[in-house]
């Protein structure tokens, strides 16, 4: 593995920042998770717009222009010989003081790593997962927008280790006002009468590339898609639900809480969708 640090590449063991760097302290930084597919980066420059915007928002100056930090991603890939695999792209404001003023660090560090993917088994796309409603809540938008994908993901983390302490794969977060936001990594899409419906970025959702994928096929296959507020309710009494994420890609989900979903077996809408995405990916 050959991982890119400010315009170098270092093997794993060599790889290296300062411990001084605010990324590490305090979280302070943004990424992206990306797929490669067959030697290809799967919508890159979705992804590089998100990470300017994120960095944007947090002040933060990448020393890149877009264009130039494609390339690197693009060539972290051909690199590493990677043809289907899970990109990490970071962005720390860089080394500085002990202290949170953020006008203490220097340059900040671009990081790339470019490693295998692990994916989950092809039964959970057959038969679908259960997952848990989380007591953590999710961090309000008017604290944090989601929209920044920023490297503080501990409220995630929390809500995760609540997922596998019940035996699940992931788990559902609410926002403060009890609706639903998206689960740990990824977002979150019920099937109601025909239509998908989705929790909107303002209630806590992340503007994901895969959730943007989905809504586009759904617009295309002529299914109604609607970002809307949603209630555990409206989770339970769901005619399907699947998640959607880089990693899972889009994943049927048959059971919330000890309660089945539909049918509890992936409905026909969620197959319909999962069969659409990988012609996407595949083309």
């Amino acid at each position: 593995m050959k991982i890119y640090i400010d315009g170098t590449y270092h093997s794993k063991d060599e790889a290296k920042i300062s411990v001084f760097d605010h990324g590490l302290l305090y979280g302070d930084g943004v990424f992206e998770g990306i797929r490669a597919y067959d030697g290809r980066v799967f919508r890159l420059a979705e992804h590089i717009d998100r990470l300017y915007a994120s960095a944007t928002a947090v002040a933060l100056e990448i020393p890149m222009a877009k264009k130039e930090m494609a390339s690197a991603v693009v060539g972290a890939v051909h690199e590493n010989g990677t043809q289907d695999g899970y990109i990490r792209l970071v962005v720390t404001r860089g080394a500085g003081s002990l202290g949170l003023d953020p006008s203490s660090c220097g340059k900040p560090t671009v990081i790339i790593i470019v490693g295998d993917i692990q994916l989950y088994p092809k039964e959970y796309y057959q038969k679908g997962i259960r997952i848990v409603t989380a007591a953590t809540r999710r961090i309000p938008p008017e604290c944090l927008d989601p929209r920044i994908k920023s490297l503080n993901y501990l409220n995630n983390i929390m809500a995760k280790a609540e997922a596998r302490r019940a035996g699940a794969l992931e788990a559902v977060m609410l926002n403060t006002r009890g609706y639903v936001a998206e689960c740990t990594a990824d977002n979150i899409f019920i099937v109601k009468d025909g239509r998908l419906l989705t929790p909107l970025p303002s209630d806590g959702a992340l503007d994901g590339i895969t959730r943007r994928a989905v809504q586009e096929l759904a617009a295309a296959g002529d299914i109604g898609c609607i970002e809307t507020a949603l209630t555990q309710y409206d989770l339970y009494t769901a005619d399907e639900c699947f998640i959607t994420g880089t990693g899972a890609e889009v994943m049927p989900v048959i059971g919330i809480d000890d309660r089945a979903i539909g049918e509890g077996k992936p409905g026909p809408l969620t197959l319909r969708l999962i069969d659409a995405y990988r012609k996407l990916v595949a083309e």
